[in-house]
C-alpha cells in the first residue's frame, strides 16, 4: 500500500489528508449549502431528488446516510418515512445539519460523528447505505466501501452520488474551465475561502473514472452494480446490492 494518498493535486500522508479534509469542511460548513446552489446553479437539488428516487426509501427502513453533513439527503429520505442515521466525520457539518433540521421542524433523525472507514455499528444493521458527494474525500475509499457492505443487511442496497469524469467532449472543456477558474472565485466571494474550493475541484479530478469506481464497489463485495451518469458523467449514481 502506498505511503501517500491524494489531497487534491498533492500527495500527502493519510493522517495529513484526514486532518486537512476536516479543516476544509469545518471552513465551509456555514456556507456549504449556499455554495452548492451557486456552483451548480441549483442543479444539485435535482441530482439529489433523482438520487433519493433511486434509493426508494420506505417507511420504517433503517438507512445510514454517510457523509450526510448538512442533511440534504437525509431530509428527503425522512420525508418518505425512513429512519435515517446521519453520520459525518466532521462535527461542524453535522451541527449545520442539526440547525437546519430544527429550523425546518424536521424530527426523528439521528446524528452521529463517525469515520466512514471504521463504523461503530453492528454488522447487518441497515437496509440501505447512502453517501452523496462524500466518498472522494475519504482517505481510504476501499475501507469505506468494505464498511458499507458490512453494516448492510443481506439484501441491503448501496447508493453513492458523486462527481465523476465528464465524457461529453465540448461540455468537458467548458466544465473544466468553469471549475478551475470560476469555482474557487465563488468560494472566495461567498465563503471567503478560495483554497477549500480549489481543493474540492482538485479532488474531483483525482477521483477514479466511473468504470474504475464501479470495480471498487464490486471488489468490496457488492453485486448487480450499476452506474447512472448524469449530464455526461458530470455526476454519477453508483449502486450495488449485498446479496
Amino acid at each position: 500500500m502506498s505511503d501517500t494518498v491524494s489531497f487534491g493535486y498533492e500527495d500527502v500522508s493519510p493522517d495529513e489528508k484526514t486532518a486537512r479534509v476536516g479543516g476544509v469542511f469545518s471552513n465551509v460548513a456555514a456556507k456549504y449549502d449556499v455554495m452548492n446552489d451557486a456552483m451548480s446553479g441549483g442543479m444539485h437539488r435535482l441530482w439529489k431528488d433523482r438520487f433519493v428516487r433511486r434509493v426508494k426509501p420506505k417507511p420504517g427502513e433503517a438507512i445510514l446516510d454517510m457523509a450526510g453533513g448538512t442533511g440534504d439527503i437525509a431530509f428527503r429520505m425522512a420525508a418518505a418515512g425512513a429512519e435515517v442515521t446521519v453520520a459525518d466525520i466532521n462535527q461542524d457539518m453535522l451541527d449545520a445539519g442539526i440547525e437546519r433540521a430544527m429550523d425546518r421542524g424536521i424530527e426523528g433523525l439521528s446524528w452521529s460523528c463517525q469515520n466512514a472507514e471504521e463504523l461503530p455499528y453492528s454488522s447487518g444493521l441497515f437496509d440501505a447505505y447512502t453517501i452523496a458527494f462524500g466518498i472522494r474525500n475519504v482517505t481510504f475509499i476501499d475501507r469505506a466501501l468494505a464498511e458499507a457492505h458490512r453494516v448492510l443487511k443481506f439484501g441491503g442496497r448501496f447508493f453513492c452520488l458523486e462527481f465523476s469524469t465528464v465524457e461529453w467532449p465540448g461540455f468537458k472543456d467548458a466544465y473544466d474551465l468553469y471549475s478551475e477558474r470560476v469555482v474557487p472565485q465563488l468560494g472566495k466571494a461567498i465563503a471567503q475561502d478560495e483554497d477549500s474550493y480549489r481543493y474540492l475541484v482538485e479532488s474531483i479530478r483525482r477521483f477514479p473514472p466511473m468504470s474504475e469506481f464501479e470495480g471498487m464497489i464490486r471488489a468490496a463485495g457488492f453485486s448487480q452494480t450499476k452506474v447512472e451518469p448524469i449530464m455526461g458523467g458530470l455526476v454519477a449514481i453508483h449502486s450495488g446490492w449485498k446479496i
